[in-house]
């Protein structure tokens, strides 16, 4: 096994257990995963919208889950997504001017309205959408939205965030200070190598947010159009085999591990109460914006909320997706870590990983993992700014979700 593998310097400087790997060298890229200027993603290419208007937040007569200004809804579900009669949360496709990224369902939100339809959020906007379209737990909600926005290139201070490409001039408070801002695009942070329906980011030019609709297909051939937990765990092993044998510069970190969440987010998420709650084709298919033409093949469309669509009834949360995560990934284990000339390294992070294998042997372990691993670059748009202080540190980590790790015997971290 060689003694070298690429890693992006923007994952490295965050995490820095990763640059103290055996024989670790990041010299195929000099600046962050994601790049500006002309290349996708990049803040010269990022669609631009002048007219930014704030998603329509619920109200008496459309109250939904009543998740509003970031906080807590009431957990239940079982009620229709668009509202019969909610004019302000219906279907309208995405013009050239909004942003949309590599995550169906947030891009879904988008189009109906929940989120601010040129594709520029923020966390408190973000929080109620999930929970009131959803159905997702406040624990889980919250965690994502501070996940998105701090450590994937989001504001610190406006808590503004892309869904998609460089809109650093939209989300910072103040660009000059920051840097760039690349949103959901920007790779190894939310978005990573072996997606379902995703490119890899090295293997098409930066482009690693639209729809592939190859990939589409490739999983309903898997899947046979039941993309249910026992279809998509074998459709998420084989994407894993695919990327790391045509990628050469393919990695997949500690963060990988989400992809798996990710996953159980359509079979446990977007499928329809008013069909039993299968993940079925039609219903899938709505979601991701897949069409299929006459001739059989499959076309991009912009992702919507299927038509007499009703939510989940019990609410979808952190340690749900994370016995998800522990459950499909356990089905086909697979290496921690990257290419390297050809050959793969395997990553350690003690007691968690050791030569890229996952040693976590519970749902509620891998919770802890997750945690200290996310918990350690916050928060990124400060980093090359300041040291930041304890107290705010515990801040974010307790807003990521510090009870609820805390009650699982997680150490809440500190600088």
């Amino acid at each position: 096994m060689r003694t070298a593998v690429f890693i992006p310097v923007g994952l490295v400087s965050g995490y820095t257990f990763i640059s103290t790997q055996p024989g670790i060298r990041n010299s195929h890229l000099l600046a962050r995963q994601q790049p500006g200027g002309n290349l996708p993603g990049g803040a010269a290419s990022c669609p631009f919208n002048p007219n930014h208007v704030p998603a329509v937040p619920v109200n008496a007569e459309f109250n939904y889950n009543g998740a509003i200004s970031g906080l807590p809804g009431r957990g239940t579900g079982g009620y229709q997504v668009p509202a019969p009669n909610d004019t302000a949360h219906q279907f309208i496709a995405p013009t050239d001017q909004d942003i949309r990224g590599p995550c169906p369902g947030l891009n879904a939100l988008a189009n109906h309205g929940f989120l601010a339809r040129d594709g520029v959020t923020e966390y408190a906007e973000l929080v109620d959408a999930v929970q009131n379209v959803y159905n997702m737990g406040y624990d889980l909600a919250n965690f994502l939205a501070v996940f998105s926005i701090y450590i994937a290139d989001g504001d610190w201070v406006t808590t503004k965030l892309s869904i998609g490409c460089d809109a650093t001039t939209r989300t910072s408070y103040s660009p000059v200070l920051t840097g760039s801002q690349p949103g959901l695009d920007g790779h190894n942070k939310f978005e990573a190598d072996a997606s379902l329906t995703r490119n890899d980011y090295f293997t098409h030019e930066g482009e690693n947010f639209l729809l592939n609709t190859t990939l589409w297909a490739q999983m309903t051939e898997s899947t046979g159009g039941l993309y249910d937990f026992a279809g998509l765990t074998n459709y998420r092993y084989d994407r894993y085999i695919q990327s790391r044998e045509e990628n050469s510069e393919f990695f997949f970190g500690p963060l990988g591990l989400f992809q798996y969440g990710a996953a159980s987010f359509v079979y446990e998420l977007m499928p329809n109460g008013n069909e039993g709650y299968v993940p079925n084709l039609e219903n899938t298919a709505s979601f991701f914006g897949a069409q299929q033409d006459s001739d059989g093949t499959w076309s991009s469309v912009p992702e919507r909320i299927p038509g007499n669509w009703t939510n989940r009834v019990v609410p979808y949360t952190l340690i749900d997706v994370v016995t998800q995560i522990f459950l499909m990934y356990g089905a086909h284990p697979v290496g921690i870590g990257g290419n390297a000339d050809g050959e793969f390294i395997g990553l350690d992070f003690s007691p968690y990983i050791q030569g890229g294998n996952l040693t976590a042997v519970t749902p509620e372990a891998v919770a802890c993992f997750l945690y200290q691993f996310v918990s350690v670059p916050i928060p990124s748009t400060f980093n090359s700014i300041i040291t930041p202080t304890v107290e705010v540190l515990q801040a974010v980590l307790v807003a990521i979700g510090g009870e609820a790790f805390t009650n699982l015997g997680c150490p809440l971290p500190v600088t």
